[in-house]
């Protein structure tokens, strides 16, 4: 029996057409990023099962304490940081399929993978050990990773070894998306930016809140929705208590 090609093999060709005879055009080359990015993100979205799980995680109190301290960090300092938390709470986030898609792989260590938006296009950069890590080390590990890759790029070595990854839009826009998980991750944390929203108080008056919009894509071959519904409760409830992130 003839060995069966994979679905992706079995796809029709790509449409090709000359676009000029409908107006003016103009021809560009993608970057060797954008091309190697393109590759990759195809493969994954191909061949991971993804789900997105969106929740309005608060962050009243996290603007709040940021607010007070000396020197102003980003939230997404804070971000990594709980983050780190709830891989720890939630063990399977924390992991890797095997080749054989039959083994799981849980991670003891903890490197952050932080999505860096650059002129040739998207890179990946993982800050080591977040979990041994002050506030200020982490940001200053992030600026640094953030401007190698904006500026001469990043190595492999810079990019590998990520446990899970952070892409936040919060300083662009947007009220949620759908990130590509980043393999051989099992998840991925999308973060759009933040309103101040109207709630009901404990005694029903109107109070404002600081709400935070999380999108948690996952390889549902690992991680069930049950589980990733409270992987981002436990966020929420981490971030309410941000003075406890500070080592």
């Amino acid at each position: 029996m003839a060995e069966q090609k994979p679905f992706w093999e079995q796809l029709p060709p790509w449409p090709e057409g000359d676009f000029s005879v409908f107006g003016e055009v103009e021809e560009t080359s993608l970057s060797r990023i954008q091309t190697l990015t393109a590759s990759f993100m195809s493969r994954n979205w191909l061949t991971i099962p993804h789900v997105t799980h969106h929740d309005d995680v608060d962050t009243t109190a996290l603007e709040q304490h940021r607010q007070s301290m000396a020197v102003k960090l980003s939230p997404l300092v804070f971000m990594v940081k709980a983050l780190v938390d709830a891989l720890v709470a939630f063990p399977r986030f924390n992991a890797s399929l095997d080749g054989s898609g039959k083994k799981l792989i849980l991670k003891k260590y903890f490197h952050i993978g932080i999505a860096i938006d650059t002129p040739n296009g998207l890179l990946v950069g993982v800050v080591r050990d977040c979990d041994k890590k002050d506030l200020a080390q982490l940001a200053d590990d992030i600026a640094q990773l953030s401007a190698k890759a904006r500026d001469k790029g990043l190595s492999m070595a810079e990019m590998s070894g990520g446990c899970m990854t952070i892409s936040s839009l919060g300083g662009i826009g947007g009220t949620g998306f759908t990130p590509i998980i980043n393999a051989p991750e099992v998840a991925i944390l999308g973060i759009t930016r933040s309103e101040w929203k109207p709630a009901r108080g404990e005694g029903g008056e109107l109070v404002w809140r600081h709400k935070t919009p999380f999108s948690l894509s996952y390889d549902h071959r690992v991680i069930n929705g049950a589980d990733a519904a409270r992987f981002l409760r436990h966020l929420d409830a981490v971030l309410a208590k941000p003075e406890l992130l500070a080592v």
